[in-house]
């Protein structure tokens, strides 16, 4: 395992609150603290404090926060921060999830429906990948971290690990892959897929972009290499090289044998139990369903719905916590819970739900009273498996403020001299025309604006409306797939639209310095999305740019927004007062716009070309690469993706007229 520390790469320096902030967080976190808080306004550089905090500490971090949105700007962000340790981004593979489930009042039975993100899935594996190999480790991720995973011992027991110049068996090999459930394809080699030709084998691990290459000479490993997958092209030589397996969910041979007997077992005690409470139905159901997945198991070592074994698999007591992302981190490790006030109830709050839906599948014969363990932490579970925790918000709740005690650390002044926006409230009784009417004369200067309204509906019918109106606009909200809403809002950042209509994904944590102006629809309905913490939230997306201002449209002022109103002002002066005192004229500070997380660990269309036009591809490879784009481009354009269809075109049309050249 590498030892690697820690190097903090920054164009500046500590300034306004974050020296004490820093100072303060780290006299806290050495005295092993468990929880410290850091109430920092937005835009006063709370995630470089953090930064600085991780580099001193030289602790591995698990950043987490409450969507997916704000997980990838904080991977962007952290990634440009640490651009020579790991950096791994960890998310809910899904761009659908239906749930299994079962409704009794309709006897209606809902499989498990879902369409998993191949690049995602890959950043997972590579997270894990990386708790597993070094320390220098950084994982951003969502909530998702609480749910199970694979055991970390059965996956460092399943590692293939071989060297340069050792015996081994061709075939061996190729058996090895396959129980680490790697796919052959000798046509197509991609992700999660091997190649064997002659002597010669490919292989695509999981979590990585390359290939790994080794050739035999007899029974002995000649060579191994690392390949570019596209090019061919040979990136390095290798004396040793570890294959981890291509599912987080994966169990040694000899561990599947015995789940198999235990799932038995508990399947014959089940049996009784509901054939002695009359459920005959029910029985018959579990029994036909359950040897079905047992017989899988022993035939592939793999059967839909894994998961819901996992207790067998890891040989847990019945109620014990399943493992997760937390199981991959050392003893000494700092967890730090991004805008706490939103992502701390969201943690609490997912255990009820999933047992209430296992519950009732359980109750009916579809899965095993063991499905129950198959669950995110309980609360009290992750407060236990935490090391130390560092909540950061610029509004936290009372129960940050509780377990941190004197432990609390405040960062309210920015080191660009911005003032909290300036704001106006205006009738909502004629607030679209009247914020038509601002829109114009904001996007006449190219001036970026973010609006929010009270349902996705109104998000998307307002957004529909200006662009009817010739005003460049796109809506936001958590139907948008995850990678989608990181370009809606790069789309923002670099002029090809001036407006972003959202309900709650514009709350929080967004870096938009671009952005002048908010405006709030109906301010004045209290709820949710109009209290004292959402509004001030909100507000604070307009505090990023010097020309920052809110507009709130309410026919009444309600205490929720005059108290945000306040403390809004509150903070204004004291940022006006440290300007005077220290001779700072306020400025925006213009963050670099970095790519989609696709762009940042991905290959561009134009290092495609500089690949190919170096003659690094040879000419009937980039035959073959024409035709799997021009595969792709027809399907993405039948499944209706037509934004995906484009962008292989393009690659396509690159392509193409390097090799004319």
């Amino acid at each position: 395992m590498s030892n690697a520390g820690f190097e903090l790469h920054a164009k500046y320096k500590p300034a306004g609150s974050q020296p004490e902030a820093i100072k303060g967080l780290l006299k806290s976190i050495n005295n092993k603290q468990e929880h410290q808080t850091l109430v920092g306004v937005t835009g006063s550089g709370k995630t470089f404090t953090v930064a600085n905090v991780i580099a001193e500490t030289n602790k591995p971090t698990l950043v987490i926060s409450h969507n997916k949105t704000l997980a990838a700007q904080l991977f962007a962000e952290f990634k440009a921060f640490f651009p020579n340790n790991a950096v791994e981004y960890f998310v809910s593979y899904y761009d659908y999830y239906q749930p299994e489930a079962y409704l009794p009042g309709k006897d209606v039975y809902i499989a498990k429906d879902s369409s998993v993100n191949d690049e995602l899935d890959r950043l997972r594996l590579a997270a894990t990948t990386s708790l597993l190999t070094r320390k220098d480790v950084i994982i951003v991720s969502s909530v998702s971290c609480i749910y199970g995973l694979g055991s970390p011992e059965e996956m460092l027991s399943m590692v293939c690990h071989i060297k340069k110049d050792e015996e081994l068996d061709r075939d061996d090999y190729l058996r090895k892959l396959v129980s680490l459930q790697y796919e052959r394809n000798d046509i197509k080699l991609e992700r999660c897929k091997f190649r064997a030709r002659g002597d010669i084998v490919d292989v695509v691990p999981a979590y990585s972009q390359h290939g790994i290459r080794v050739e035999f000479f007899g029974d002995d490993i000649e060579s191994i290499t690392m390949f570019d997958v596209l090019t061919n092209e040979t990136l390095d030589d290798l004396d040793e090289v570890c294959i981890y397996p291509a599912k987080q969910y994966i169990v040694p041979e000899e561990s599947i044998d015995n789940a198999i007997k235990s799932i038995k077992e508990e399947l014959e005690s089940r049996l009784i139990e509901l054939n002695n409470s009359g459920k005959i139905l029910e029985a018959q159901r579990l029994e036909s369903r359950t040897k079905y997945d047992m017989e899988v198991l022993k035939e592939v070592g793999f059967c839909p719905g894994i998961e819901n074994y996992s207790r067998h698999f890891t040989r847990r007591k019945p109620g014990e916590r399943p493992f997760c992302l937390f199981d991959f981190f050392p003893e000494d490790f700092l967890v730090v819970v991004d805008e706490s006030h939103v992502t701390i109830p969201q943690v609490n709050g997912m255990y009820s739900g999933d047992r209430s839906r296992k519950q009732t599948l359980v109750d009916h014969g579809f899965r095993l009273p063991s499905a129950l363990d198959n669950r995110p932490m309980k609360f009290d579970e992750f407060v236990e498996v935490c090391n130390q925790v560092l909540y950061i918000s610029a509004t936290p709740a009372a129960y940050e403020l509780e377990i941190s005690k004197k432990n609390i650390v405040q960062q309210i002044i920015r080191p660009t001299g911005l003032l909290d926006p300036k704001i106006i409230v205006r009738p909502a009784g004629n607030q679209v025309k009247d914020l038509l009417k601002e829109l114009h004369a904001l996007t006449a200067n190219e001036e970026r604006i973010l609006v929010t309204a009270l349902t996705k509906k109104m998000a998307e019918d307002i957004s529909s409306f200006l662009e009817d109106e010739g005003i460049k606009s796109a809506y936001l909200h958590s139907e948008i797939k995850t990678l989608q809403r990181v370009e809606i809002l790069q789309k923002l950042r670099k002029g090809e639209i001036y407006v972003i209509v959202g309900v709650n994904l514009l709350r929080e944590g967004l870096d938009l310095p671009e952005c002048t102006t908010v405006a709030i629809m109906d301010a004045d309905k209290e709820g949710f999305l109009r209290s004292e913490t959402s509004l001030l939230q909100t507000i604070g997306r307009a505090a990023r740019n010097v020309k920052g201002r809110v507009i709130l449209y309410a026919d009444k002022i309600t205490k929720s927004m005059k108290s945000a109103m306040d403390i809004s002002e509150k903070r204004r002066n004291e940022q006006i007062l440290f300007n005077k005192k220290n001779n700072i004229t306020p400025q925006t500070i213009m963050s670099e716009i970095k790519g989609s997380i696709l762009e940042i660990l991905g290959t561009t269309n134009e290092k495609l070309a500089n690949q190919i036009s170096e003659k690094k591809v040879a000419y009937g490879d980039v035959k073959n690469l024409i035709t799997n784009l021009k595969a792709d481009m027809k399907a993405a354009a039948q499944e209706l993706r037509f934004e995906d269809a484009a962008r292989i075109r393009d690659r396509i049309i690159a392509v193409e007229e390097v090799v004319e050249e």
